[in-house]
């Protein structure tokens, strides 16, 4: 054998061990990014315990000026216990602008929000792009479960396919759980919303149809303010604790001319926790029914009596409780996430 042959085995074998080692080096880089957004803690609802609930700023998904960034890291973080993620990393960083145009349509799959987070180039994670940086990799994190029912399958096709797309177009690698993993994570989380999700409603029933500006007239008189689309009875904390709708649509949406119904919603696990959840709207329907020569029924149809205020405002702020305990604090902005 010449040395020339020699030589080139030499070199073959230098260069499978180069691929080898690159390899483990890439698997490693991925498999720590995968434990940053899947920190273990020490309790977890899902598995009979009760999370550690820190606060969270939900994050956009614009562009912000170099002015509006904060100096550190956005704080905002994957949710492991309502999200599952799909890792995509780039082969080359690639820069915030053509970034922020590729994700606009990954913001939803079906019925299910996704958050967008990103890895800066140099270290440093992100909940929000920003002009003039690069990003070495991106995390999708799709809600496993809100009131439409856990993330199915065509969701989360749907999802993985763009995703797919994405790293292709910008020479990524992804990593995600598989299917019937994220599925089956997706319906114990169901499971465990529905037993603790609950709305209370009364209904004022109009003897005679009355002008929606008199009905809003009304309803502003007694106290209800103004929130997005709607009318609510607001906390001190600046959150609605039951709202108004007229005709069963908010109030800003109702384009009929005359209004014959108002319901009163408790959302509990949108609304603050409240010891008189049920008498305190009770008996603004009762103010109500008296300003409008309404009838005020609950949602079976019948009418309120107040004797039964007490014990139904019991049963509410165990539930609040057990909400609560389930790492879920009501009006909170993860459990709104979930219960919407």
């Amino acid at each position: 054998m010449s040395d020339l042959q020699i030589g080139l085995i030499l070199l073959g074998i230098v260069l499978i061990l180069i691929v080898l080692i690159f390899n483990w080096w890439q698997d490693r880089r991925i498999r720590q990014k995968m434990q940053e957004h899947f920190p273990e803690r020490e309790h977890d609802p899902l598995m009979g315990g009760q999370p550690a609930v820190q606060g969270r700023r939900e994050p956009g998904f614009g562009l912000r000026a170099p002015e509006e960034a904060p100096a550190a890291d956005d704080p905002a973080e994957v949710d492991p216990t309502t999200e599952v993620v799909i890792d995509i990393s780039f082969a080359q960083a690639v820069p915030s602008a053509p970034l922020q145009t590729a994700i606009q349509s990954l913001l939803k799959t079906g019925s299910k929000p996704v958050r967008v987070f990103a890895e800066r180039e140099g270290g440093g994670h992100r909940a929000r792009l920003r002009p003039g940086e690069a990003y070495a990799s991106m995390q999708l994190a799709v809600l496993l479960a809100n009131r439409s029912g856990p993330l199915t399958d065509i969701e989360w096709s749907q999802l993985w396919t763009a995703a797919q797309g994405l790293a292709e177009r910008f020479d990524g690698a992804i990593e995600a759980l598989e299917q019937e993993q994220v599925l089956a994570r997706a319906s114990e989380l169901d499971q465990l919303c529905a037993a603790l999700d609950a709305q209370v409603g009364l209904t004022l029933r109009l003897q005679d149809a009355l002008t929606v500006a008199d009905v809003s007239g009304v309803l502003k008189e007694v106290g209800f303010l103004p929130y997005g689309r709607q009318l609510a009875w607001m906390s001190d904390t600046g959150l609605p604790r039951f709202t108004a709708l007229l005709d069963g649509a908010p109030a800003l949406d109702v384009q009929s001319s005359g209004v014959s119904r108002i319901d009163l919603l408790l959302d509990l696990p949108n609304s603050p926790a409240d010891e008189q959840a049920f008498s305190r709207m009770a008996s603004v329907g009762r103010d109500l029914a008296r300003r409008l020569k309404a009838e005020l029924l609950d949602d079976q149809g019948h009418v309120v009596s107040d004797t039964a205020d007490q014990a139904i405002d019991h049963q509410l702020f165990d539930l609040y409780g057990r909400l609560g305990q389930a790492g879920f604090e009501a009006g909170e902005e993860r459990t709104v996430r979930v219960f919407s």
